[in-house]
């Protein structure tokens, strides 16, 4: 079943479901397509290229959390986030190309090695709909 979303853009809002604040998605302009500001592709995951840290990390999976919780005897302590997205953005839009890479949506998601969900909150724009 396809899902109608928002065209994700540079500007859109993104949170991570272990980490502690939202961030902007950036994206390069290089692409030509514009909806007042750079249309997004699937391929726009690499960290702090496209996606910036969010805040302090919760995830145990994220070794400097595990150490920094060891450390204080399993009390979860929170450490500087660092996302490792070494995938695209999934699904993106099966019949929305930009420079031949499917368009971003806001119903996509991108996964953190350490567990995290990252997720679009506010797609950057909201009269472009696409698949």
């Amino acid at each position: 079943m396809i899902t109608i979303g928002q065209l994700v853009c540079g500007g859109a809002s993104l949170q991570c479901s272990f980490g502690t604040a939202p961030n902007v998605l950036t994206v390069a302009p290089s692409k030509g397509v514009l909806t007042g500001l750079p249309a997004a592709t699937i391929m726009d995951h690499i960290p702090m290229a496209n996606i910036a840290p969010f805040a302090l990390c919760n995830s145990m999976s994220n070794p400097a959390v595990a150490s920094a919780t060891a450390a204080k005897f399993g009390t979860l302590t929170p450490m500087p986030c660092v996302p490792v997205t070494s995938a695209p953005w999934i699904p993106g839009s099966p019949t929305v190309l930009i420079g031949n890479l499917p368009a971003l949506n806001s119903n996509s998601k991108c996964m953190c090695a350490y567990g995290g969900v990252i997720s679009i909150t506010t797609p950057g724009q909201f009269t472009v709909q696409v698949p």
